[in-house]
């Protein structure tokens, strides 16, 4: 395509992500800046404990200036391994550990003006191993059966786009292994 990057310049520096300006020059040698938010990639989970019910945590979300229902999910530390990352937020944000972490797929979440990639995870085998928490995150926890989280997208109940995601993803394995929880 032919798009030609000729300089960055970090605009803010934050605490959970960066801005910068990139100078591009497009094909029709035109040169255009586009504001791009610097992340350091993150993990989503979806954790289906023995009883066949996916794990959520609700917690307020500035940007949506609302309470969400959401798969637990954070930002990896810079160079870490998501699977470790994984392992820490379940354990951190419904206070279970997972003895399979199984990654489901990955992807870019708003590639048009973020770097974030997130990861994706299908965690099973729970048990109870908490971890202290972030000081700034206040989490309830909720148990859902399969078959209600699927009628709740289904209603347009979940409006978290990585959760959202995370669920697609998670579709073909929970189907195989809870052929019931679809009937």
């Amino acid at each position: 395509m032919g798009i030609e990057y000729i300089r960055s310049e970090e605009i803010y520096h934050g605490r959970a992500f960066d801005v910068r300006r990139d100078l591009v020059r497009l094909p029709d040698r035109r040169e255009v800046y586009y504001d791009i938010v610097y992340h350091t990639g993150a993990v989503t989970l979806v954790p289906v404990d023995d009883q066949g019910k996916i794990w959520f945590v609700r917690q307020y979300r500035s940007g949506a200036r609302d309470i969400l229902l959401e798969l637990p999910a954070g930002t990896l530390e810079p160079d870490e391994d998501p699977e470790v990352c994984a392992d820490r937020e379940v354990r951190e944000e419904i206070g279970l550990a997972a003895t399979r972490l199984e990654k489901i797929g990955e992807a870019y979440l708003a590639p048009g003006y973020s770097t974030e990639y997130m990861h994706y995870y299908l965690a099973t085998g729970l048990y109870d191993s908490p971890l202290k928490g972030d000081e700034d995150e206040f989490l309830e926890t909720e148990a859902i059966p399969i078959r209600e989280v699927f009628r709740m997208v289904e209603r347009g109940n979940l409006r978290d786009t990585k959760t959202l995601a995370a669920l697609l993803l998670a579709l073909p394995p929970l189907k195989e292994r809870y052929a019931d929880a679809f009937r």
